[in-house]
């Protein structure tokens, strides 16, 4: 016997994403919905190279009888719509920030903490973090546990992917218009972003910081460890997907090159491609597409006693959201819902 699995938001770029993944990694599905607004009614998404699903109304939908719903469909919509899933007796894996500081809800990178899942009773809802923390916690588990991280510096450089398809299409169209000397109109970032960097992602905070950059510091800490100290600065590039960090870490105990290598190299989900030559290196562009987390340029960090620099690059639609989504509902199947299997 299979699942009965809902994904609401699903002609969004991370929600077909989502479709796209749970197909290729074979999920015991049964029955697959896909969910988005009424003005999307009726539009066909694909599941897989061979499913064709019409979406249906999220706000008249009947969860009872659905195993998991996977959202991804904005805060607000969550808010609204995951308690009623919930309620209705569905497991919620929401990818919007709405519940992940939310202390009755697990926060969840299932190689990093899959321990933590076992929370969702609570309020039958598991949050799924931020796109630059899951890749940013990928490569600090490995090391916090040999090593002890007890501060992280992290530089993100984020694709317009992270924005959705308005952003993507915002970069397109800003890009074409430069070449054919059209006018720019931006919508969805507050300068232009093609050939361009905007250090500026979500809202001001009143402290000077984003809450992109807030939201790193607070998931990272509720996820891995509540005693490290993360400071971040994140930036929207011309990239249309793929994110990419330059993280500075220190470590209590001291932390040398070849030992971070291996002990990154041996971690799940983790790839480590650092050679010290031109192309040596993986860059946003190699990383879209595939599942793992890539760490290169890993050297000493000399101004510190025990310190430690590398660059992480990863696909924020799979790893940053439809993957990591999809690997928490098959944690989920294995080690909770496993009477249900086939």
């Amino acid at each position: 016997m299979g699942y009965k699995i809902a994904v609401a938001g699903a002609t969004g770029a991370v929600g077909r994403e989502m479709l796209q993944t749970l197909e290729e990694r074979n999920f015991p599905a049964d029955e697959v919905v896909a969910l988005a607004s009424k003005a999307s009614v009726g539009i066909e998404v694909s599941y897989g190279d061979k499913r064709v699903l019409k979406v249906q109304a999220l706000d008249e939908f009947d969860f009872t009888g659905t195993d998991i719903v996977l959202f991804s469909a904005g805060g607000s919509v969550a808010g609204e719509f995951a308690p009623k899933a919930a309620k209705q007796g569905a497991v919620v894996i929401d990818n919007s920030s709405h519940f992940r500081m939310d202390a009755g809800v697990p926060l969840i990178v299932p190689e990093v903490n899959a321990d933590a899942i076992k929370g969702y009773t609570k309020r039958n809802i598991i949050a799924n973090p931020n796109c630059s923390t899951a890749q940013l916690v990928m490569a600090l588990k490995p090391l916090h546990d040999v090593f002890k991280v007890k501060r992280a510096v992290v530089s993100t450089y984020q694709s317009v992917s992270g924005a959705g398809k308005p952003g993507m299409d915002e970069l397109f169209n800003q890009t074409r218009a430069v070449y054919v000397n059209d006018p720019i109109e931006k919508t969805e970032f507050t300068k232009q972003i093609a050939f361009n960097c905007i250090p500026h992602i979500d809202v001001f905070m009143d402290d000077g910081y984003t809450r992109e950059e807030w939201k790193m510091a607070a998931e990272t800490r509720k996820i891995l460890d509540p005693d490290i100290s993360l400071v971040a600065h994140c930036v929207r590039v011309p990239v249309f997907i793929g994110h990419a960090e330059a993280v500075f870490v220190e470590t209590e105990k001291p932390i040398d090159e070849q030992g971070a290598r291996d002990v990154l190299s041996a971690f799940p989900g983790v790839v480590v491609v650092d050679h010290r030559e031109d192309a040596g290196y993986v860059t946003p562009q190699e990383c879209a597409g595939e599942d793992a987390v890539y760490i290169s340029r890993l050297r000493r960090d000399p101004t510190v006693e025990n310190g430690l620099v590398f660059w992480c690059v990863s696909d924020n639609l799979r790893k940053g959201a439809a993957l990591n989504a999809v690997q928490i509902a098959e944690t989920l199947v294995e080690r909770h819902l496993s009477k249900k299997a086939a």
